[in-house]
C-alpha cells in the first residue's frame, strides 16, 4: 500500500466513482427542478448506465493497447467534457450527452484503476490490499451520495459541475506526475 502505483490507483478510483456518483445522483433532482418529468430523467439515467457498462466489452483491450495511464487520462477528459456540457445548457440533450460522457469516463477511469490495484500486491497481500481499496473508494461514494441532493438543492446544478472539475484535475495531474517512469502504468502486461 506504500507503493505510488497503489496510491494512484486508489486515488483515481475514489475520484472516478465519487464524482460519477455525485453528478449521477444529482441529475434527476436537477432535471426535476428545471421542469423535466420522470420519463425524461429515466432516459438520461438509462443512457448513463449504457455509458458506464457498454464500453466494458472493449475497455480491457484499450488498456492493453494504450495502457492504464492513457485510459485514466481519457476518462478525466470525458469527465471534464461532461461538466462542460452541463454548464453550457439545461436542455434534455445537455443532460443526456453529459451523463453518457460521464458513464464512459467512469468506465475508463475505474476499470483502469482497478487493473492497477491488481498489479500492486503479492498473493498473500491480496485480501488486505483489496479491502483497503474498497473501504477508501466506497467511503467516498457514501459521502458523495449523502451530499449530492443537499448541495444540488442549496448550491445548484451549475455549482456541482464547477466543483467537480478541480477534483477531476487532481486525478489527471496525479496520473501524469505519479506515473512518470512507471512502466506498469504505460502498458499493462499481456495475458
Amino acid at each position: 500500500m506504500a507503493q505510488k502505483q497503489f496510491q494512484l490507483a486508489v486515488l483515481v478510483a475514489m475520484i472516478s466513482y465519487s464524482v460519477m456518483n455525485f453528478l449521477m445522483t444529482a441529475t434527476p433532482l436537477a432535471m426535476h427542478r428545471h421542469g423535466f418529468d420522470l420519463a425524461d430523467s429515466a432516459l438520461v439515467i438509462e443512457w448513463h448506465v449504457l455509458g458506464m457498462f457498454l464500453p466494458s466489452f472493449f475497455t480491457g483491450k484499450l488498456i492493453e493497447r494504450f495502457g492504464a495511464r492513457v485510459m485514466i487520462l481519457a476518462g478525466c477528459v470525458l469527465y471534464l467534457i461532461c461538466a462542460g456540457i452541463n454548464l453550457l445548457g439545461l436542455t434534455h440533450w445537455h443532460f443526456l450527452l453529459a451523463l453518457f460522457a460521464l458513464g464512459v469516463g467512469w468506465n475508463f477511469m475505474f476499470i483502469s484503476a482497478t487493473q492497477l490495484v491488481s498489479q500492486t500486491y503479492a498473493p498473500q497481500e491480496r485480501a488486505k490490499t483489496q479491502a483497503c481499496n474498497e473501504f477508501l473508494v466506497f467511503s467516498m461514494v457514501v459521502a458523495s451520495s449523502l451530499s449530492a441532493g443537499f448541495l444540488e438543492a442549496t448550491a445548484g446544478w451549475q455549482a456541482l459541475n464547477v466543483w467537480s472539475m478541480p477534483v477531476v484535475l487532481v486525478a489527471l495531474i496525479a496520473t501524469v506526475l505519479l506515473s512518470r517512469g512507471a512502466s506498469p502504468l504505460t502498458r499493462s502486461p499481456a495475458g
